[in-house]
């Protein structure tokens, strides 16, 4: 990786859709490992994301993610996209977790922001497969 302040998340999932899911899961995982975050029935977090295309759309789902971490403290342990329009570049996803308290969980690495750099996107019949380097 270019600086030692980047780290490069990979996931992958059957479908592209999972592989979204997964890579965002990864990213709340390395902040706190999400074995620890419990789900709240009374806090379920809704996001949208839209781009220009396929790269822009991980990257700005993966932008609301981590704002809403920022700003309301909510960690998912489940993720689930329920709409993914690859015509109108727009994901619809649901979050189901808790808000990070640092008495109860395990404090990782910050991940301050989303990049391009090296943002890779691979989709086949059979699987899919992302890389994306975030900084920390």
């Amino acid at each position: 990786l270019d600086h030692t302040a980047d780290v490069q998340l990979h996931a992958w999932g059957a479908t592209l859709t999972e592989a979204f899911e997964n890579v965002a899961l990864c990213m709340f995982n390395y902040m706190t490992p999400l074995k620890g975050i419990a789900i709240d029935p009374a806090l379920t977090r809704r996001y949208e994301a839209e781009g220009h295309d396929m790269q822009s759309l991980l990257f700005n789902f993966l932008d609301e993610l981590l704002f809403s971490f920022s700003t309301e403290f909510f960690v998912p342990s489940q993720l689930r996209i329920t709409s993914f329009d690859r015509q109108t570049w727009q994901i619809k996803a649901e979050g189901h977790g808790e808000k990070f308290d640092r008495q109860r969980h395990v404090c990782g690495t910050e991940v301050k922001a989303i990049t391009y750099s090296a943002m890779q996107i691979n989709e086949t019949p059979e699987d899919a497969e992302v890389f994306v380097i975030v900084d920390i």
